[in-house]
């Protein structure tokens, strides 16, 4: 310690000095700087502007730098009295030479950073300063300090330790013991020391505490993530040498004939006239003509095996019974954490189907997220069965689309439901041979020289694209509640605004029919509304005289009902029995009771223009009375409601209101989730809600001709079969599918098979040929599958028709015959207690003899044998008809 002391002073007075050199002010009231410099202070600007700034353009090493006398003076010209180099203006002007030399004096040696050289000599001198000369003069500076810094050695001098707080830490850290010790004693019987150990077997589990159990488990804090691995990977293949042995043959000289031999002109002659010849065409002309004969008769190539197959149609064959996956869709972009809510085959375009995805969220999540939801648009997926990866066409909807459906008289034209209540159109005229698969262009697979515009341009090409909404209607005189159901009003009628079928003229559909759960089924009409203030005429003018502004790409077709369009007609559903309205769901039309009256119009090849069409007037149009107006509707508290859309006016105010429904069933202990007319016979209906299923026939009052027993799981969808009257599909919550055929089992489905696990949303078939028949299934999850339907159940059987109707008829008459039982009973009833009553109320009669007694005892006995042997012998006749 006592040996650094005169280094640190001797070293403090090195740097003191050290300072005092340094200093700026001091150097200047002692240092005078001669007459050939002129000390100056140049600002950031004027550093700048000559390109002479401190500690970059000019350092401690290279301090010199030449300006040229014409800047200097163009300087003082423009800047004046600003210009730092006005005070010495004259001996600017004075300098003899172009250039002027200007010194940075890092050290302030003469009180300012800068010094001007004003003379031509000092300029001389001071840059025929050589560089050994500095390198000399910096060597004698270092060697002084070198000298000042020398501190002679000395003998240290011991001092007295003194504490610097370095004990309390060894303190601090040192063990002590805070308590007193603890002692244990064990002690042993001392006749067992040395005695011999004793081992046996015992089971661990009826010991209590017998064994401890050590479990492994993942100890996070060890649990390392390896973000960065460097590894090497051998690039090139392993060479094997290996030899193989032929077999070797005997080679042989060989030859081919390939010119045929032919006979001379004389040969054939001789050949011809030969009576060998025309013997043997005279034995065998019979049998070839024979031969020929059966050829035409009969296919002798016809496969009669193959054919004893096909009509292998017997109930309950196990051959080839199960649907099989054919396709699945599905978009990681667009599909994620969304649901299929609804689907539908192309009606022309085979192998196309679209598809309508939703958010997947309860009513809190979507208002919480409603701000996320509008930046992400509701859209319709189109895809084909020729590129299962990429959808071929995009849909934006306005909201969630519950239910869509393309228009049977131009498939082009789809209108769909939304959640808030909107009906939408859509035209997608334009993208048609993109979904036929007829886009003209290079292909995908381009070859290696193909250029990079040319796949900028394909990129674009085959980017998916997005069709915007025609028409939306008016939020205001819509549905209050989302469209559960949609459907297209047939082009052999058109509905009035009091409900009355009448003869459509234009022969295409034009109305449309939707429900919602506000209490109310609306009819919409896509024509211009006959209420319009202005003639189409006038009109169509206006519109050529502008230029047609449509931003978003938008078909103008349906432009007259963009934001306007209003509800033709409003059907409410008021209770029967309390006051309120039932809240529908699904919905089946029936649209004519005579096919006779009703023609069938066909689509013509021309799209029509709708913005041309006008609703007419009711007056000119025939009323068709064969229509019949009454329709089933599905809602969410499980009933089925009988009801007619019809209006009827009100004899006191005459305004229009919608009857009562004539009937109403609670059946499904659950929200109808299925109302649907059997492709085969317009009288059956199948409904599906909760943990059944019914069907159900128009016209019989009583109740449904079938009714299944409760599931295990909830019932969520259900579909006829195309091809077979016998035959519905189920699907249900856990993700499977009933397969039902009546034909074989009315008790139970034939089959039930797992094609997801989520809960399934929709079924839709389509037949592609006779020898194709496709089920498009979606579930919860966003993924559509695509399933073979086999062909025991996609072929009908002989009669299977008449089979199915004389089987539903039955089951008619035997809810006939149970509702009478059953009326009858209750009528017996009736009897009984007024017997009883008349009884109590009439007078004692004296008391009869026991043989009066046994005597009517007898004839009530053979009375009652008598009515159980009617009854018994209707319940057979009715099970043998069965």
């Amino acid at each position: 310690m006592a040996s650094k002391t005169p280094k640190s002073a001797a070293s403090s007075k090195v740097k003191n000095k050290k300072n005092v050199a340094a200093s700026p002010v001091e150097s200047v009231v002692e240092t005078a700087h001669p007459d050939d410099i002129f000390p100056m202070l140049l600002t950031s600007a004027t550093q700048e502007l000559f390109e002479c700034r401190a500690d970059e353009d000019v350092t401690g090493d290279n301090p010199y730098k030449l300006l040229r006398k014409e800047d200097i003076v163009q300087d003082m010209k423009t800047r004046a009295a600003v210009s730092d180099f006005s005070p010495i203006k004259q001996a600017v002007l004075d300098y003899p030479e172009e250039e002027m030399l200007v010194v940075f004096d890092r050290d302030f040696t003469y009180g300012q950073m800068f010094y001007l050289v004003i003379t031509v000599e000092a300029k001389e001198r001071h840059l025929r300063l050589s560089e050994p000369e500095k390198e000399k003069a910096k060597a004698e500076e270092k060697e002084e300090e070198g000298e000042e810094d020398m501190v002679m050695p000395t003998t240290p001098v011991p001092r007295p330790w003194v504490s610097l707080g370095s004990e309390r830490e060894i303190e601090e850290e040192t063990y002590t013991e805070s308590r007193p010790r603890m002692k244990y004693k064990i002690s042993r019987i001392r006749r067992e020391f040395g005695a011999p150990v004793i081992f046996s077997d015992r089971n661990a589990v009826e010991t209590k505490d017998g064994f401890l159990e050590c479990v492994s488990y993942q100890d996070k804090s060890f649990s390392l993530r390896e973000m960065e691995n460097n590894s090497g990977t051998q690039a090139i293949p392993n060479v094997i040498s290996a030899g193989t042995q032929t077999q070797w043959t005997y080679p042989k000289n060989m030859c081919t004939q390939y010119e045929p031999r032919e006979f001379s002109e004389e040969e054939k002659e001789n050949c011809l006239q030969s009576e060998n010849l025309k013997n043997f065409v005279k034995s065998v002309a019979v049998r070839f003509e024979l031969a020929i004969q059966q050829n035409e008769i009969m296919d002798v190539f016809f496969d009669d095996w193959m054919a004893l197959s096909e009509e292998d149609t017997g109930l309950g064959c196990k051959a080839d019974t199960h649907l099989k996956e054919y396709q699945s869709f599905t978009d990681l972009h667009h599909c994620k954490d969304k649901t299929i809510s609804h689907i539908n085959w192309h009606p022309t375009i085979t192998g196309v189907i679209a598809v309508a995805v939703a958010e997947r969220l309860a009513f809190e999540e979507r208002i919480c997220g409603s701000t996320k939801l509008v930046l992400n648009p509701s859209l319709i997926l189109f895809w084909s069965f020729s590129d299962p990866i990429n959808p071929q066409l995009m849909l934006e909807c306005p909201d969630d689309v519950f239910s869509f459906e393309f228009c049977p008289s131009d498939p082009n034209i789809i209108v769909g439901g939304c959640m808030n209540g909107q009906v939408v159109l859509w035209d997608i005229s334009a993208h048609v041979e993109r979904l036929q698969g007829t886009r003209t262009g290079g292909t995908k697979n381009m070859s290696n020289d193909t250029t990079a515009l040319q796949g900028f341009e394909d990129k674009q090409e085959y980017e998916t694209p997005v069709v915007r909404y025609c028409a939306v209607s008016s939020i205001d005189s819509g549905h209050k509640a989302p469209i559960t159901d949609i459907q297209w009003l047939p082009e052999s009628f058109e509905v009035s605004r009091t409900g009355i079928p009448l003869e459509n003229k234009t022969g295409i559909c034009v109305q449309i029919v939707t429900c919602a759960p506000d209490c109310c089924v609306m009819f919409w009409d896509i024509r211009v509304p006959r209420v319009a203030t202005k003639s189409l005429g006038e009109k169509k003018q206006k519109e050529e005289e502008r230029p047609m502004h449509n931003p978003n790409g938008a078909v103008n077709m349906f432009k007259h009902l963009d934001l306007s369009w209003k509800p033709l007609m409003k059907v409410s559903l008021p209770k029967i029995d309390t006051s309120g309205e039932y809240s529908p769901l699904k919905f089946c039309l029936r649209y004519n009771t005579s096919d006779s009256q009703v023609a069938i119009v066909h689509p013509t090849s021309e799209v029509p223009d709708y913005s041309l069409l006008r609703v007419p007037s009711a007056k000119q149009l025939k009323p068709m009375e064969d229509i019949c107006t009454k329709f089933y509707v599905g809602t969410e508290d499980g009933e089925l409601v009988y009801t007619d859309w019809k209006m009827e006016k009100d004899n006191d105010s005459g305004k229009l209101f919608s009857p009562k429904p004539s009937h109403r069933y609670i059946l499904h202990d659950g929200l109808v989730n299925t109302v649907r007319c059997s492709p085969f016979f317009e009288d059956i209906i199948l409904t599906v809600g909760g943990w059944t299923f019914a069907i159900w026939k128009e016209g019989v009052m009583v109740g449904p001709i079938i009714l299944s027993q409760w599931s295990q799981t909830r019932c969520t969808k259900g579909c006829w079969s195309g091809s077979r009257p016998g035959v519905f599909f189920i699907g249900k919550e856990d993700g499977s599918i009933e397969v039902w055929d009546l034909l074989e089992k009315s008790h139970e489905p034939s089959q039930v098979q797992n094609i997801s696990t989520a809960r399934i949303t929709n079924i839709k078939p389509w037949i592609v040929s006779s020898k194709q028949h496709l089920l498009a299934v979606s579930d919860h999850f966003g993924t559509l599958h695509i399933l073979e339907i086999p062909w025991t159940l996609r072929n009908p059987s002989s009669n299977e028709k008449q089979s199915i109707r004389k089987y539903f008829d039955k089951e008619v008459d035997r809810l006939t015959y149970f509702e009478k039982r059953q009326t009858m009973r209750m009528n017996e009833k009736r009897e009984m207690e007024a017997e009883e009553l008349r009884k109590k109320t009439q007078p004692v009669a004296p008391e009869k003899s026991m043989e009066q007694v046994n005597e009517e005892a007898q004839k009530e006995y053979e009375a009652y044998l008598a009515m159980e042997k009617v009854i018994l012998k209707d319940i057979l006749e009715h099970n043998s008809d069965i």
